[in-house]
């Protein structure tokens, strides 16, 4: 009977404790997701106000979130990625690249390289 008391109470103080951590770690990871929203945007405002298209500045997004997305979870939560996800990812930062080498500098872009 003793034994039984005693589980019926750890398991108590288990729900207690594991409700108690899961209000914060929601919290946190919400603030999370709202700093690194926050942080996108000023980012892509910042390349929109540089860019002389928006093409290429949201197509430099795009690549960029993707990429990052891809770390982030291989570090964090150890995903993989298949090969035809690698794939698709080439083809775009390749698209990318004819994107950015395609775009004509303008004379105040030359001045400042």
């Amino acid at each position: 009977m003793y034994q039984a008391n005693h589980s019926n109470m750890s398991e108590a103080i288990k729900q207690a404790v594991s409700f108690q951590l899961h209000v914060p770690l929601r919290l946190l990871c919400g603030l999370l997701l709202l700093t690194c929203n926050t942080v996108m945007w000023t980012m892509f405002s910042k390349a929109l106000c540089h860019c002389s298209s928006s093409a290429r500045a949201t197509v430099t997004t795009t690549a960029s979130n993707f990429i990052s997305s891809a770390i982030v979870g291989r570090l964090i939560f150890g995903e993989t990625h298949s090969g035809l996800w690698w794939i698709g990812i080439s083809l775009t930062l390749c698209g990318l690249l004819v994107l950015h080498a395609a775009t004509p500098h303008t004379k105040a872009e030359k001045k400042d390289k």
